[in-house]
This record gives C-alpha cells, sequence and structure tokens, in this order.
C-alpha cells in the first residue's frame, strides 16, 4: 500500500497533541470540549 503524506501527516499532527497531554485521555478530552466551547459554533446532539 502506498503512502499518502496527508494521513501521515495527520497522524504526526494527532501524535503531538496526544504526546502535549501525556497521553493522558481525560486531558485531552477537557481541551477538546474547552475548544468546543470557546468555538462559539453550535453544538448538536
Amino acid at each position: 500500500m502506498a503512502k499518502d503524506e496527508i494521513v501521515e501527516e495527520i497522524h504526526k499532527i494527532r501524535e503531538e497533541y496526544s504526546r502535549s497531554f501525556n497521553h493522558d485521555l481525560k486531558a485531552i478530552f477537557a481541551d477538546l470540549q474547552k475548544q468546543q466551547a470557546e468555538s462559539g459554533r453550535e453544538v448538536v446532539d
């Protein structure tokens, strides 16, 4: 299977983001909730 540069870049960014929270899922989730609240976008369940 050929390497996709875009997918590789996404994986790299996602790994760096996770590492910035020491791979702590609770901390990552809290950050994502904070970003969502600050975005001002309507959230639909």
